[in-house]
């Protein structure tokens, strides 16, 4: 008898209910000058075991916040074809990639007017504030291919830039949707072979493509495995590419190998790319018995194509973010989430960097407290990168309760200004985003 793999144990299980709950307890005091959502996405699996944490059903948790009250918690399954229970395949009669077919469970974004759940294979899903699904979104039927998780917003020109990898050529897209939600470019981007592309990254210019060699397996997807292995041979490469520029436009340009699951920001410097990202040395069949994601900058010189590689801090982390005000642009602060040391997916606390200064802080949330991943709230829409605030998803293990953490983000490693007690249990999930109300 196998045993029972570490997403359906713990806090990783699932929950069977949808709620709302309004007035809810809070210990300390919610900030008065933030006002919105935060929206968090996850996989909860509702048929049993899926055979991987990346694949079940999306559900979404949302807290309200305003007037220094936490206002409401609501949870909802994001009603896919794959939750109501409808046959779905994922490759038609004709060989064409069913881009409906989706669990929409990775990551929640709002661009254009539209709050879009996404998961990387297939098209976005939209829902509204109350996560109610509205249904899929094809951009009026320019989107052909998939769409990614880990779209990147510029802030200046309102764009939502993306892209979308495949096992079935074309295996890269590239995607640029203008302010308004109109897709202007979808364009195929010629790579050697279909590899695992979770994020890729933006600068005021340029978008980054990450060639890397965890690489599709069919023999693994016919054995109904997760078939993305990692293969010495392919090699690793970062694509420059401008962002209105197309597949000739493309710069490669080989680094050592490695795997990138999620970038930080990348940002224009003197003629270089400052380029920032959770690095594994390897990583293996993402089961994440892998080596430490660390804390890494490539340096890329544009003119002569050179490239150097600098590890700013030793500890294992992934789920980096930023200010999303400045992404693409020069960020002196970035956090990201501290994994335990080993096989699995223990995480321990959050850690703050001053990438200017090349310091680190620490928020330690105390014995048997988890973090998720901390989420940048600007305390005003004209406030500095470091006014703000860090919502992060909490779960004490010993009281089996789950809360929604705010910290002051100048005072990082000092006390929650406000813990959100949250009246039902949060399972672990991946990414979400703070949604202000209109100012």
């Amino acid at each position: 008898m196998s045993e029972t793999p570490f997403y359906m144990q713990g806090n990783f299980r699932p929950i069977e209910t949808e709620a709302t709950f309004e007035d809810l307890e809070v210990i300390g005091e919610v900030p008065d000058s933030i006002s919105g959502h935060f929206l968090r996405n996850g996989p909860n699996p509702t048929k049993g075991d899926p055979g991987h944490w990346f694949f079940g059903d999306g559900m979404l948790h949302a807290v309200r916040l305003e007037g220094g009250r936490a206002v409401s918690y609501r949870n909802r399954f994001i009603k896919t074809p794959s939750y109501l229970g409808e046959e779905v395949e994922m490759v038609s009669a004709d060989g064409k990639m069913n881009r409906y077919a989706t669990t929409a469970n990775t990551h929640i974004v709002e661009h254009a007017g539209k709050i879009l759940a996404l998961a990387e294979s297939a098209f976005p899903v939209e829902v509204t504030r109350d996560l109610d699904t509205v249904g899929p979104v094809d951009f009026d039927g320019v989107l052909e291919a998939a769409f990614t998780a880990h779209p990147k917003f510029c802030h200046k020109t309102g764009e939502m830039l993306a892209f979308g990898y495949s096992f079935l050529p074309p295996f890269l897209t590239y995607h640029r949707v203008d302010a308004k939600g109109k897709m202007v470019q979808s364009e195929a981007i010629e790579v050697p072979g279909s590899t695992m592309m979770h994020d890729f990254a933006i600068t005021e210019n340029y978008v980054i493509f990450m060639d890397l060699p965890l690489v599709f397996k069919i023999e693994e997807a016919m054995s109904g495995n997760m078939p993305y292995l990692w293969d010495d041979s392919y090699g690793a490469r970062l694509g420059i590419m401008p962002r209105n520029g197309g597949n000739a436009d493309v710069k490669w340009i080989e680094i050592e190998p490695c795997y990138v699951v999620h970038t930080l920001n990348a940002f224009e410097q003197d003629g270089k790319i400052m380029f920032d990202a959770a690095r594994y040395a390897e990583f293996p069949d993402v089961t994440f018995n892998s080596s430490p994601g660390l804390m890494t900058r490539w340096t890329i010189d544009l003119e002569s194509g050179k490239v150097t590689e600098e590890t700013l801090d030793d500890r294992s982390c992934d789920f980096p973010r930023l200010d999303p005000r400045l992404e693409g642009q020069h960020n002196r602060f970035g956090y990201s989430t501290e994994f335990a040391d080993g096989a699995g997916l223990g995480m321990k606390q959050l850690i703050k960097y001053d990438l200017d200064a090349r310091k680190t802080e620490t928020h330690d949330f105390g014995d048997g407290v988890s973090p998720g991943e901390g989420v940048f709230a600007a305390a005003a829409s004209d406030a500095g990168e470091d006014e703000g605030f860090i919502l992060v998803m909490t779960h004490d293990d010993g009281r089996d309760q789950s809360e929604l953490q705010i910290l002051d983000a100048q005072n990082f490693a000092g006390d929650p200004v406000a813990r959100v007690q949250i009246p039902q249990r949060v399972p672990v999930g991946f990414h979400g985003n703070w949604m202000p109300d209109a100012e």
